[in-house]
This record gives structure tokens, sequence and C-alpha cells, in this order.
């Protein structure tokens, strides 16, 4: 049996009015124009491209941005096509002219015969027509925005509100690309500021090892950052005698690193005057307690070394024991008394070690024995131990074995070591003072 076919009933969409096309022609301009601008965020690329545009749009004698002096009540041209009388850093004062108007006012103003106009203040002599727009953003005047041309009344109600909604867009276009680059500045300050407390923190290291008769002594510090809290220094004191510092300031970046330097100023002076490790650091603790801001603090392992005697007298503030390595053993030199520098009056206790034949302490932060892994597991200080124990041990072989643990992890801390070697004479002996 035949079937009969369906009969299409459908019928060609009836044409847009011309007045709704133009309309949607509108906002599919605008959607372009929008995108193309809010794409970019170099302030110096994104208003030469809006004149452009406009201009080529609408063929205008003149396209003018002008952007707001955050400084003082004033307007700057940012963008200018087509005019011969000023260029870019034309300044406008807050209500002179149209520009100086319309930012007073935050509302469009159109002049459709320039010469009747009270606000236009002459600039080509072709211009029939102007006007100026705010480019208003959240309530805040981000800058204005004019059109010039060379015919009388040439902007059609349409195309004034066309101009609004670009407006509209251009002025968060600016405000974006205004904030990136405060942003983009700021961010090349710090960096700038950070290379140089870098540089001035590290030309506060020392620069050499020390020449100590019967001993090598040497130092090596690696910030985990641009600038660190960690610092070590070797301070010749009288009789021949050395003093050896190894510290770690509080927190991290220039903070740090100006305590830092403070606390180093402070400890050289000390040194020279004092009578011992133990009451260079309660002087120095005291002259902190009054000085660092609250919550700051210090750790520091503070030793003295007389090269003929072969003692060394250590006091610790708070920091992490000095490991010493003799033929006989090793042992971690804890200390009774002493809280970190800063916090609050403190006794520090002292130790003597007599440093014989093939003795080795080894001072150091707790960014190498805190260097951990991604499950966690730390250095530690069994591990330092092994390497201590090595009759080649050198700084550089035991940074190198802190980094190969981290397995490319990284220094998530500043890593500090002072090592000294004892050479010739008979094996060592330790007392407490």
């Amino acid at each position: 049996m035949a079937t009969t076919p369906l009969t299409d009933f459908s019928f060609p969409s009836p044409p847009l009015p011309e007045t709704l096309a133009l309309k949607l022609a509108e906002l599919v301009r605008l959607q372009k124009f929008a995108q193309r601008i809010t794409s970019t965020l170099d302030i110096e690329e994104l208003v030469p491209r809006i004149v452009d545009e406009v201009a080529a749009s609408l063929g205008c004698v003149e396209i003018n941005i002008f952007l707001r002096d955050p400084e003082q009540p004033e307007f700057v041209l940012a963008g200018v096509r087509g005019c011969t009388v000023h260029g870019k850093g034309h300044r406008i004062k807050m209500g002179a002219g149209m520009v100086g108007h319309v930012a007073a006012t935050r509302t469009m103003h159109y002049a459709p015969d320039v010469t009747r106009d009270p606000y236009y203040m002459a600039c080509e002599p072709a211009t029939r027509s102007e006007v100026a727009i705010p480019l208003n953003r959240e309530g805040d005047l981000v800058g204005v925005f004019t059109a010039s041309h060379c015919e009388l009344d040439a902007f059609s109600p349409e195309q004034l509100r066309l101009l609004q909604g670009l407006c509209a867009h251009v002025a968060v276009a600016v405000h974006n690309a205004r904030r990136f680059g405060d942003e983009r500045e700021q961010r090349e300050r710090m960096s700038r500021e950070a290379e140089e407390a870098r540089s001035i923190q590290q030309a506060l290291l020392p620069r050499s090892s020390p020449l100590i008769p019967g001993f090598s002594v040497s130092g090596l510090s690696i910030p985990a950052g641009s600038v660190g809290g960690d610092w070590y220094d070797f301070i010749p004191l009288r009789d021949g005698r050395w003093g050896l510092v190894l510290a770690d300031v509080s927190g991290k970046g220039t903070a740090a690193a100006l305590l830092m330097s403070a606390t180093r100023g402070m400890l050289r002076s000390l040194a020279q005057t004092g009578s011992g490790p133990a009451e260079v650091l309660t002087r120095l603790n005291n002259m902190m307690i009054e000085d660092f801001p609250s919550g700051r603090f210090v750790t520091m392992v503070y030793a003295e070394l007389d090269p003929p005697s072969r003692v060394l007298r250590i006091a610790n503030a708070g920091h992490l024991a000095p490991l010493l390595v003799e033929p006989s053993g090793h042992r971690w030199i804890k200390h009774e008394h002493g809280l970190p520098l800063g916090i609050s009056a403190s006794k520090f206790s002292e130790t003597e070690v007599t440093l014989g034949e093939h003795a080795r302490i080894a001072f150091y932060s707790d960014g190498i024995t805190e260097a951990a892994i991604d499950s966690g597991e730390e250095y530690g200080a069994e591990r330092l131990l092994v390497q201590m124990q090595s009759p080649d041990v050198t700084l550089d072989g035991l940074l190198a074995d802190v980094r190969k643990f981290a397995n490319g992890t990284g220094l998530r801390d500043d890593a500090t070591v002072i090592l000294v070697r004892a050479r010739g004479t008979e094996s060592g002996s330790t007392k407490n003072a």
C-alpha cells in the first residue's frame, strides 16, 4: 500500500526588523571588541589598540584616551590617534575642557556642534562634533575617552550607545592592565630588593677560611630562598684566639636577613671585650631582649678556640648540639643552660673540649638534619654522624649527600655548617665548665 508523503509545513523565517538587526550587529561588534581588548594585559599595547580600532570603525578625525593620574587631579593622554597638537603625556586638569567636565560629572557629554559647546577646547581645525565618555569601573573613574568627527552631529544615538558600551569594557580592560602592571612592577621591585639583600648577606659571610695553626676551619651556607636567616662567622680575637659562630634567625626572607645582620654586628663587638662564650651570649641576649621585635629570636652556638692549648670553649643558645668525632668515639655536646637569644633572660653554660689529633667537630643548622623527602623522612643526626666519621669528610661532600637524600625535593630551609679539624698532637679530652 503506497503511503502519502507528509507535507512540509515549515516556512522561512521572516526577516528581522531593521532596528533589531542593527542592535544585534552592535552587540556582535561590542562582543568582538571586548574579547580583543580584554585579552591584553600590557597597558602600553592595550591603549593604542583601542584607539586604532575605534578610529577605523567610526572614521573619526581624532580618538583620545586620557587616564587618571593616581597622584594628582589630572588626566594624562595615554593613547591618541589623529591629533596633531597634543601627544602622549599631555595633561588636562580636573574640570578643564570636555575631558575635565566629564571627569567631574562622571557622565557622557556630547557636542553635536563644537563651536557652540561651552566645554569644548579647540584642537583640530577639522573637528565639528565630539563626544567624551567617562571610563567608569565599579564607581571608580579610570579615565576619559573622546572621539571627534569632521561632520556636524556625526554620532547617532545608536553610535553613542555603542561607544558607551565599548567604554565600559575599555574601563575594565584598562583597570586590569594597570593592576597587572602594578603587580608586575612590585614583583620586579621585590626581586631586585631580594637580590640586593642576598648580595649584602653574602658579603657579610667570611670570604675565606681562617689560617689557624694546627687546625683546618671552614664554613658553608646555602640559603633555601633568595635570602636566608642562617649565618656563620670567624672572628679574630686577642692573643691569637678565634671566635666561631653559627646562628639561625627565626623566620625567612628580608626580615630575617636584617635581624641576622644586626646580630652579627652586636656579637662581633661583644666578642672583643667578653671573657668567654657564656658571658658573650649573656650580654648579647640582654641587648636583643631590648632591641628585637616581639616574637623574633635567634638560636646560636658560639665557641672560642685557643690554638696553643687546643681548647675549644662552647656556649649554646638553644641551637642544635655540635657533633664531636674523635678516634675513640663521638659525642653530641649538649649544654645544661641556654635559651634562644631574644626571648627572655637566661643563663648560658660552657663546655670545654680539647681537640686532639684527628678530632673533628661540626656546628650545623637544622637545614641539614631536617632536610626531608616527600614521605616526611628527615636526613637526621645519624646520617650526619656517618658523614662526619669519614676522615675525608668535606663541607661540599656533606651538602651533596644531603641533596642526594632529598632526591630533588631541594633544601626547604637554610643549610649551614662549620667544620673544625684538628691536626697533630695527642688525642683529645673533654671536661665540663
